[in-house]
């Protein structure tokens, strides 16, 4: 690359674009400039030429057209190193441009703006800048090319260490920085436009699906020691979620941490009084809310005191002293909640090898994160999250009706049912988890397997299925064990005979009218 004698830059966002000219202005490059950039530019006093005194030719049709311009395509892609480019360039009186520094329209926060109209969306979608950025990442050899403010200083820095070259390595990387620009925002205007003014015919889904992941690191390995793993987060947003979570302490998080993790911020996250949840192998071996957090993890531990060991667990409310000292009688492997108090920190730093994760509450997740994805061979399968908590369908099916403590544990159960792999049934009283059982190949298995855990406390006790009951064969289980109330969804071939056989037990029985599959 030649040293950099002229720069072209045109910004929607001009944050540290002035201090950026400037020190190009320092080096002796002279500055181009489009209408809005060129007046912010000048109104700080930077030197600075207008590109419509550049090429010739005035912007037109609103500033939809300003740098389509043959004078600056042939600036930016002539090959310095090829006789024949630079003979036409002399032609045509080409000024070769060196340095590129564009960004784009704000389309991704335009299409997010409450009542936003479609021509303001389409309005949106910038011409000139991606084709600016292509042409200079393409030609990256002799253009060095800018597309986000974050790498202003490090380019500045090089320029003056290198006496106005770029050495190829960063121009390598600009160029690639600048195609995944390119990249993403073409893909943020296809996606929403497959879905936009959706006629009544058309689906609710995108009929071609633009998957953005940046890579936060590399993790030591996947569920298995001989497979490698990635961990990755949504790109082009904020980062939010477990993916944006603050780890304060504690051993390199493992693929399955990571997926243990968020099972229990996804469960916790159901209650708005302090909640806790226990998961192993994704499933919530334990769960309680109570008025104090220490009292629901004490609730939870004890749910199923020999599976929390080496667990990892969840919670809803920062993480308090009381709670901390409970905790730091168990081995657990991680902990994730909305923060830790000073106290907490300072009792479980003891624990070197514990992860804490801090994870934002306020975040607001964009739309097109809230799908759940699943890879199979060949092709992607795609769906809506189980945000739902209680059918509308509601029903008391069974003479006699749940007593206020009874509904009360009910809700708490089918709150919890859907967190749970399938077959999934969960005995739980006096908000408390006291046996589950999950992912059985037939309920009556779950059941028994949910009531084995219980014990004793399975008497006087509900019980939440995730899906129907096919034979009343889970009914008679849970009469066996004492359970006085069921929670489930309905639908089957033989509700009457399920019906049935919870009023000759006298069990309570509410159908929802909603399933919680969980594969």
């Amino acid at each position: 690359m030649r040293k950099i004698e002229r720069a072209l830059i045109s910004v929607y966002d001009k944050t540290g674009v002035v201090d950026l000219a400037r020190g190009l202005v320092g080096l002796q490059v002279e500055i181009l400039a489009t209408g809005s950039t060129y007046k912010h530019l000048s109104s700080n006093g930077i030197p600075v030429r207008e590109v419509a005194e550049y090429t010739g030719f005035p912007e037109i049709l609103d500033g939809r057209v300003k740098t389509l311009h043959p004078r600056i395509a042939g600036a930016i892609l002539a090959i310095r190193s090829n006789s024949e480019h630079l003979r036409q360039v002399e032609q045509n009186q080409i000024q070769m441009i060196d340095l590129v520094c564009v960004n784009l329209y704000p389309f991704a926060e335009t299409i997010r703006k409450p009542g936003v109209s479609f021509e303001e969306v389409i309005e949106n979608i910038d011409i000139g800048g991606p084709s600016m950025i292509r042409a200079a990442a393409k030609n990256f050899q002799d253009v060095a090319v800018l597309t986000s403010p974050e790498d202003y200083n490090a380019v500045l820095e090089a320029l003056q260490a290198g006496r106005g070259i770029l050495d190829q390595e960063l121009l390598f990387g600009l160029s690639r920085k600048a195609f995944l620009c390119t990249a993403r925002y073409d893909a943020q205007v296809a996606q929403h436009l497959s879905t936009a003014r959706p006629s009544s015919s058309e689906s609710l889904f995108p009929t071609n699906l633009f998957m953005d992941f940046e890579k936060i690191s590399d993790l030591r390995y996947g569920e298995n020691p001989h497979q490698k793993a990635a961990f990755y987060r949504w790109g082009g947003h904020r980062p939010f979620g477990l993916a944006a979570a603050n780890q304060l302490q504690g051993k390199e998080l493992s693929y399955n941490n990571i997926v243990d993790l968020e099972a229990a911020w996804d469960l916790v996250r159901e209650f708005d009084e302090p909640a806790c949840c226990v998961i192993k192998h994704t499933n919530p071996c334990g769960t309680a809310t109570s008025a104090r957090l220490r009292d629901a993890y004490v609730k939870a531990y004890q749910a199923d005191s020999v599976s929390a060991f080496g667990s990892v667990i969840g919670f809803n409310q920062a993480l308090d002293k009381a709670t901390a000292e409970e905790l730091s009688k168990l081995f657990v492997e991680a902990i994730v909640a909305p923060g830790f108090s000073s106290d907490a920190l300072e009792i479980l730093s003891s624990k070197k090898n514990l992860r804490l994760l801090a994870v934002e509450t306020t975040a607001n997740e964009p739309v097109e994160t809230s799908y759940q994805l699943r890879r199979i061979w060949g092709g992607m399968l795609l769906q809506e999250a189980d945000s739902a908590r209680m059918g509308t369908d509601r029903t008391v099916v069974t003479r006699r009706q749940p007593s206020d403590e009874e509904l009360r544990d009910l809700v708490f159960a089918w709150r919890v049912v859907k967190h749970v792999k399938s077959n999934a049934i969960v005995v739980a009283r006096s908000g408390t988890t006291v046996g589950v059982g999950a992912g059985q190949m037939s309920r009556v298995d779950s059941v028994r397997i949910s009531i084995q855990k219980a014990g004793d406390a399975a008497k006087g006790a509900v019980l939440a299925s995730d899906a129907f009951f096919p034979f009343r064969d889970g009914i008679d289980e849970a009469c066996k064990a004492g359970v006085s109330a069921i929670i489930q969804p309905g639908g089957s071939l033989r509700d009457a005979e399920v019906i049935d056989a919870a009023n000759e037990y006298g069990i309570a029985m509410i159908f929802t009218g909603l399933r919680h599959f969980k594969h």
